[in-house]
C-alpha cells in the first residue's frame, strides 16, 4: 500500500465548540468541509491540517488517522492477505469516499480512504 496523505482524526464531543481553538489559535482557518460529525481544518499558509470527529457516521469504531491511498481496493486486498483485522469493510460511502477501516497490530484503527475523484 502507498499512502498519499495522512490526516489526524481528533475526537471531540462537539465540533462547533472545539473549532475556534484549532482555527484561531493554530491558524487552521480554512474549513475544507464540515459534515456535522467530521470537519477538516487547514492552514492557508502551511497546508497543515486535521479533522475533528465526534463519531464516525457509518463505522462501528472511530479511527485515529485517515490515510489517503493510491489504490484503496488494492490496499483492502493487501490488508486481508496480510491477515489484518478489517474493522469496517470496504464501502463506497454516500458522501463520496471509498474506504475501509483496519486495525494495526498496536490496536490503532486506521481509515484507509480514497475520495471519488481519486478513484476515477
Amino acid at each position: 500500500m502507498r499512502a498519499k496523505h495522512i490526516v489526524a482524526n481528533l475526537p471531540v464531543p462537539d465540533i462547533e465548540a472545539a473549532k475556534t481553538f484549532y482555527t484561531d489559535f493554530l491558524g487552521l482557518s480554512i474549513e475544507e468541509f464540515n459534515m456535522g460529525w467530521v470537519a477538516r481544518y487547514t492552514s492557508p499558509d502551511t497546508g497543515a491540517n486535521l479533522q475533528l470527529v465526534t463519531r464516525d457516521a457509518s463505522a462501528p469504531v472511530d479511527s485515529v488517522i485517515s490515510v489517503h491511498a493510491e489504490d484503496v481496493d488494492a490496499a483492502y486486498e493487501e490488508a486481508q492477505k496480510l491477515g489484518y483485522e478489517i474493522v469496517h469493510p470496504i464501502t463506497t460511502e454516500p458522501w463520496g469516499v471509498r474506504r475501509f477501516f483496519v486495525r494495526a497490530p498496536d490496536g490503532n484503527v486506521l481509515n484507509i480512504v480514497a475520495h471519488h475523484e481519486e478513484t476515477d
